[in-house]
């Protein structure tokens, strides 16, 4: 059972999903099934990877950056990108698979996918680990 908490302006809610760092993009995946399952549109849906890029996106990026990112400026699918790419802004639901990422930086890149989620915000990974890196941005 994922767990919730209110954050970010709005009242953003954030959900939990445990999943270990190799398991986080197979989460995230599970979870955008049951987004798209329930009602919600591909468009609203932003996923972010902290570690090694989703495979969706690191096969649309054989064809090149400026055909990767027309699909995210299209905004009909749900788009995949690294959690640090600035030029993926918000969307609805924004789903993080926390599989890797330094400690360091992740605080900020999880308060910048916070920034970016519209409604919810549901991150993947270890709960410890996630938990900490929430609470250092408190």
């Amino acid at each position: 059972m994922p767990k919730q908490r209110e954050g970010g302006s709005g009242g953003t809610q954030i959900q939990l999903i445990p999943a270990p760092a190799d398991g986080a993009i197979d989460a995230a995946d599970e979870t955008v099934d049951l987004l798209l399952d329930t009602g919600r549109a591909p468009g609203e849906i932003l996923v972010l990877t902290s570690g090694e890029r989703h495979p969706w996106a690191a096969h649309e990026l054989t064809f090149g950056e400026e055909s990767y990112w027309a699909q995210y400026d299209a905004a009909d699918d749900v788009f995949y990108a690294d959690i640090a790419a600035d030029r993926a802004k918000g969307r609805p639901v924004v789903v993080v698979a926390v599989n890797g990422g330094n400690d360091e930086t992740m605080p900020q890149a999880l308060a910048g996918a916070l920034e970016r989620a519209g409604a919810l915000l549901i991150v993947c990974g270890d709960p410890a680990r996630i938990n900490t890196l929430l609470g250092a941005n408190a």
